[in-house]
């Protein structure tokens, strides 16, 4: 990557290192600025399928995508949906769940509390804005995003407080009725409206959901051998994915250990690790936001794909 790039991929080389040798085919499930996908295609994948539901990114692509040729196959849609835009059986999928900060950085996006814009917060270009949440549900419904997906505490308050000051129309509208809520910010602490953007972004996006599909789809695209990297910033999405790991590993065991053991499926996946990998110390210092991130890989097994509930991933669910 060179200093004009807008984004630094997380883990980058560490999720290279966890799946050599890289070969075959490869889904890279959040295109983003195309920093995982041009770390795989160097590393030696034959090609990979770059997923993205914003069309934005595709565009910005266009002038190195070529470089690549037909080793780089760039498809519009939702990475929950990655088993239908694969059209063969995969080598390895790659799901990098951090904002971009192309996205953060773009005011008229709608998702920083620190640059005024309209408050949109949509990834893709269609569906019901953040202002159409804000401004149309009611109080209960709102407290319940900002507690569920954002984890937090004072949503009541900042729930009341928002519907009080309806219309809210702009990011640091939004941002100063969330401050006005909560104490004042000390030194070295996150901005008080962190964790109401991200409920926000979570809900617009159907984020949660969106991870919870995307899991369950990686069963049926990676072929036998394919491996499933995926790289969470906070704790919600990083208990979902190991949640899910170990229940598709055969990891799961009993709710109560008194009953009786319940029949396992034949495990879908293995885990190389049973720990995450975190970033080192030079490039924390490089990109800070990697200090949150970690890393999860598992690999498919030969067992056919099933069904699992979004309840046992520990899915926050409205």
């Amino acid at each position: 990557m060179s200093d004009a790039d807008p984004h630094i991929p997380v883990l980058l080389q560490p999720l290279l290192k966890a799946c050599a040798p890289i070969s075959g085919v490869w889904l890279d499930g959040t295109f983003g600025n195309g920093g995982y996908t041009r770390g795989l295609l160097d590393a030696g994948a034959g090609r990979v399928i770059g997923v993205d539901r914003d069309p934005v990114v595709f565009e910005m692509a266009q002038a190195w995508a070529g470089d690549y040729g037909d080793r780089l196959d760039l498809r519009q849609g939702q990475f929950s949906t990655l088993d239908d835009l694969a059209d063969v059986p995969l080598d390895g999928i790659t799901l990098d769940l951090g904002v971009s900060s192309m996205q953060i950085d773009t005011a008229e996006r709608g998702f920083s509390f620190q640059k005024d814009g309209p408050l949109d917060m949509r990834m893709g270009q269609d569906g019901p804005t953040a202002a159409d949440i804000v401004n149309s549900a009611d109080e209960a419904h709102i407290a319940n995003i900002l507690y569920l997906y954002g984890e937090e505490r004072a949503s009541r308050r900042i729930a009341r407080a928002i519907v009080a000051a309806r219309p809210v129309t702009t990011t640091l509208q939004l941002a100063e009725i969330v401050m006005k809520c909560l104490p004042r910010q000390k030194f070295g602490q996150s901005h008080p409206a962190t964790r109401s953007f991200q409920a926000l972004r979570i809900a617009v996006n159907d984020e949660y959901g969106e991870l919870y599909q995307a899991l369950a789809a990686s069963e049926r695209a990676l072929k036998p051998g394919g491996l499933l990297a995926v790289v969470t910033f906070h704790s919600v999405e990083d208990r979902m994915v190991k949640r899910f790991m170990q229940l598709r590993s055969g990891g799961g065991g009993n709710a109560n250990r008194y009953a009786p053991l319940e029949k396992q499926d034949d495990p879908v996946f293995s885990l190389p690790s049973k720990k995450p990998i975190s970033a080192d110390e030079d490039e924390v210092a490089l990109n800070p936001r990697s200090r949150s991130a970690r890393l999860r890989v598992a690999r498919r097994t030969e067992a056919a794909a099933g069904i699992i509930d979004p309840g046992e991933l520990g899915m926050p669910r409205m």
